[in-house]
């Protein structure tokens, strides 16, 4: 028994849970709260499917006669052949059999249909990355042939990561959900409920509470709380995450209460440990934070709590027990390197920082507390954190879901896992800025970040300051080259149809993608439409933005916000072209086209230089160093050896230094006393030192003995240190 069941309802990542629960559980740890956690999308896709419910399901969709186009044709005539193999193909994306991917990989096992028209690029995409990503693919388009089957002869909502993800798409009004919802449950609701009421006999909690991150798990959720209520009444049902916070705001729909009965906002800790006390409380006078309830038959909004959120070092450790972490399976849907990163193996999620540092872009919902207040987490607390996860779960990958992590913690956090010696993988979101240097960009490799992406939205100085992105095209070539050449992967998410945006733009932010591309500072990208959401500061302030909001009665979700752009473009039309021209550029082929070329109408010509992102890269020395900056070296201890060294009848004596790194050597000579400065210097500036030390130290250091510290820093061995782990941070 546990009082509270927390749950993420179908369907999210099928690679690694949704972290929303594991956050709670563990602040709820800190509380000595009893509760239990499922990730219940996971158990429903492993037992959907599976080569037992297959054969159900190919049964159903014959004796209903719902088999009609061409392609569900072949999947039934083919069903032996699906089924046969259908139980070992998710038991290897679970890495339980590695071996069966040869017999994957070989021609004509497993049986094709649609999916497997996308065939052509197999070599490009896996040529050089393995047999076992290559399985993984074939094994992934095998699953989407049999998805297809379920979308048009079982169920016509089914999505791997979503279900009925357009009843909770920008639902201002609650009634068709609430009608669907009347309706007799579906094949995969009846999977659901079945799991969900066998955890209900054994957890027997006195509260459950439904994180629901996204729209496509909303309609689950409701028929999860609606069998609940039906048959558990004593129960109390609550839901929070990501869908609520930014959509359920105003919700005032009192049939939504027929539910549950609390839907709380923002950060959840304090929330639920307020609504776990007026669970088990026999007090008549409640607290609450942020959180809405029925009360004589009208909706409230209570957050007469007097305490404080929780600071982000009293949260605890995010806890993944009670998830079946040995299940997940890892796909491979697109030949997306990032998209791959998303979907392949399993990640353990962790943020840098409450909220966004910059806060400020015009597109994004800033007005929100999740993104508004921000607050960093120590470095050693992160990398305590890492730990303890490394040893509940076994896994040392990482990813940080921070909507832009801050460069000054990345810095520290990394300086932090080096001087720990661990092994870990890790990728984070950012904002492509200034102060990602090439040496910052080392050090995080060092450390073990394998890709960063981040938003370079429109590729056009005009708009990026209306968005008050607060970089330039420039500077985000400069970044994405420092990353690239520090063999960090790079991944763009791009935008069209912001507001005011003109065809030429348009056109010309593709010509500076093709660019970025072609001289291989891009490895990663993806065209997303914009969007208006209603917390935005373009949705709060329309008019400043040229845009007219098509205003509707909300009484259930708002967010997404139908608009008219003022310049009257259709920017729909270019959707097509751009993700074509952006999948050939990944393919690093395509770059000699005209930009024509990807549209079936007619644009302008680009009025990009045909060398701009070339040229944004040819940057000089920069000479001044700040003499507050740190100073770090991440190579090895130097073999040293003595020679002397005569010129026109004077004897110098040199330190000859040998440099082994993992896969070069070097050397480098001195002055036999500026050498041993240098070496007993080098100890003093590892990551694993105590004491961090700046350039002004070390130049004051140098100058007690020497002169001109700048002529020293400058001169050849020491600028081969730099290209070889001498850092300037």
């Amino acid at each position: 028994m546990k009082d509270l069941l927390l749950i993420t309802p179908p369907f999210t990542q099928l690679n690694t849970p949704y972290p929303a629960t594991t956050y709670l559980k563990g602040f709820l740890n800190t509380k000595n709260i009893s509760s239990f956690q499922m990730d219940l999308g996971i158990e429903v896709i492993l037992e959907l499917f599976s080569k037992e419910t297959f054969q159900d399901l190919f049964e159903i969709a014959f004796n209903t006669n719902q088999i009609h186009s061409e392609n569900c044709q072949r999947i039934y005539a083919l069903k032996d052949a699906y089924l046969q193999p259908l139980d070992d193909v998710i038991a290897f994306l679970q890495g339980k059999k590695p071996t069966f991917s040869r017999q994957i990989c070989s021609d004509d096992f497993l049986p094709q249909a649609s999916r497997f028209e996308q065939l052509d690029d197999l070599d490009w995409a896996f040529g050089s990355m393995g047999i076992q990503d290559k399985a993984k693919h074939l094994a992934t388009l095998y699953l989407e042939d049999l998805s297809d089957f379920i979308i048009e002869c079982i169920d016509d909502n089914f999505g791997f990561s979503r279900y009925a993800e357009r009843l909770g798409q920008s639902a201002n009004s609650f009634d068709e959900l609430h009608a669907h919802l009347q309706e007799e449950p579906t094949y995969i609701d009846s999977i659901t409920l079945g799991i969900l009421e066998e955890k209900l006999k054994t957890i027997k909690p006195k509260l459950v509470c439904f994180s629901v991150p996204f729209p496509g798990n909303l309609y689950s959720a409701f028929r999860c709380a609606q069998f609940i209520k039906t048959n558990y009444p004593t129960i109390k049902i609550a839901m929070g995450g990501g869908f609520p916070n930014t959509e359920l705001r105003s919700v005032s729909d009192v049939r939504v209460f027929e539910f549950f009965d609390f839907i709380t906002l923002d950060d959840g800790e304090l929330p639920i440990e307020l609504l776990y006390n007026a669970v088990t409380s026999s007090a008549v006078e409640m607290s609450f934070k942020r959180t809405f309830l029925l009360e004589n038959g009208n909706v409230v909004y209570k957050n007469n709590a007097t305490q404080s959120d929780y600071k982000q070092v009293d949260l605890g450790t995010p806890d993944y027990s009670d998830l079946h972490l040995e299940s997940y399976i890892s796909v491979i849907e697109i030949a997306n390197p990032m998209h791959s990163l998303w979907s392949d193996g399993r990640w353990n999620k962790l943020t840098m920082a409450h909220g966004c540092y910059w806060g400020k872009c015009t597109f994004c919902d800033i007005s929100l507390d999740y993104i508004k207040i921000y607050e960093p987490i120590a470095a050693t607390i992160l990398v305590d954190r890492m730990e303890q996860l490394v040893t509940q779960t076994g896994e040392t990958g990482f990813h940080f879901v921070d909507e832009a992590a801050p460069p000054s913690l990345m810095k520290a956090l990394a300086l932090e896992i080096l001087k720990r010696k661990l092994t870990v993988t890790w990728w984070a979101n950012i904002r492509f800025e200034k102060n990602f240097t090439k040496d910052l960009c080392l050090l995080l490799k060092a450390s073990g970040c394998i890709a960063v992406s981040g938003g370079l939205e429109v590729a056009s100085d005009r708009l990026l300051a209306l968005i008050d992105k607060g970089v330039t095209v420039e500077q985000v070539a400069q970044v994405t080259r420092n990353f690239t050449e520090a063999n960090i992967m790079v991944h763009a998410y791009l935008m069209y149809g912001y507001p005011t945006q003109t065809v030429q733009e348009t056109i010309d932010s593709l010509e500076m993608v093709r660019q970025l591309f072609e001289v291989g500072v891009l490895q990663s990208g993806f065209w997303h439409q914009f969007a208006l959401t209603a917390h935005s500061p373009i949705g709060l302030n329309p008019s400043d933005f040229g845009v007219i909001p098509h205003t509707k009665d909300i009484s259930f979700a708002n967010n997404d916000i139908d608009f008219t752009d003022q310049t009257g473009i259709d920017h729909t039309q270019f959707s097509f072209g751009l993700k074509k021209s952006l999948f050939n550029f990944m393919h690093g082929i395509g770059f000699e086209l005209p930009l024509q070329e990807w549209f079936d109408f007619k644009i302008p010509k680009t009025q990009i230089k045909p060398d701009f992102i070339y040229n944004c890269l040819e940057t000089t020395v920069d000479f001044n160093i700040k003499p507050n900056a740190k100073i770090v070296w991440l190579g090895t201890t130097p073999m040293v050896t003595e020679q002397t060294k005569s010129k026109r009848g004077q004897t110098l004596e040199l330190l000859t230094m040998t440099f082994h790194d993992k896969t070069d050597v070097f050397k480098i000579s001195l002055e036999k006393e500026q050498g041993l400065w240098l070496l007993n210097t080098l100890k003093t500036i590892t990551p694993n030192h105590n004491k961090q030390r700046t350039y002004a130290d070390l130049k004051s250091d140098f100058e007690t003995q020497f002169e001109n510290f700048e002529l020293f820093w400058f001169s050849k061995p020491i600028l081969k240190l730099r290209e070889a782990g001498l850092l300037v941070l």
